[in-house]
C-alpha cells in the first residue's frame, strides 16, 4: 500500500485557509504558538496537523476571547491531557511501576500548569 504523503500548505495558502493574515501566523510562530517547517529557501509550510492547531488557536481568540497568553497555556495543558491518554489506558490494563510513573509525573505536569502544586497534601 502506498504511503500517504502529507499535504502541506505555503503561509500564504494557510491564511486564506483560516481567514487569517499572513502576518498574524508569523506572531504565532514568534510566541512558539506554531513551528511551521521550513523549505530550503526558508518559506514556511504547515502541515494539516498545524492547520488543525491553528484553528483552534483562532477559535480561543476569536470566539473565547481568550488573550495569547491563556491560549499558550490551555495549549500547553493539551499537550499534556495526549500525553497522559495512552498513559490512562494502559494503566488500566496492566500495573507495573514504570506505567505508573509515567503517569504520576504526568499528572504533576498538568497540575503546576494549573497552577495547582502536585506536592500539596489533599487529605488535610
Amino acid at each position: 500500500m502506498p504511503r500517504k504523503v502529507p499535504e502541506l500548505y505555503l503561509i500564504s495558502r494557510a491564511a486564506e485557509m483560516l481567514e487569517m493574515h499572513p502576518q498574524t501566523l508569523r506572531k504565532y510562530e514568534r510566541l512558539g504558538l506554531v513551528q511551521p517547517h521550513r523549505t530550503m529557501g526558508s518559506m514556511r509550510v504547515y502541515t494539516e496537523d498545524e492547520i488543525v492547531r491553528l484553528r483552534l488557536i483562532k477559535t480561543f481568540v476569536d470566539d473565547a476571547g481568550i488573550n495569547l497568553a491563556g491560549v499558550q497555556r490551555l495549549l500547553e495543558i493539551s499537550e499534556v491531557a495526549h500525553r497522559m491518554q495512552p498513559l490512562v489506558s494502559r494503566r488500566s490494563r496492566r500495573t507495573d511501576a514504570e506505567g505508573a510513573a509515567q503517569l504520576e509525573r504526568a499528572v504533576a505536569d498538568l497540575l503546576r500548569l494549573l497552577g495547582i502544586d502536585p506536592a500539596r497534601d489533599d487529605d488535610r
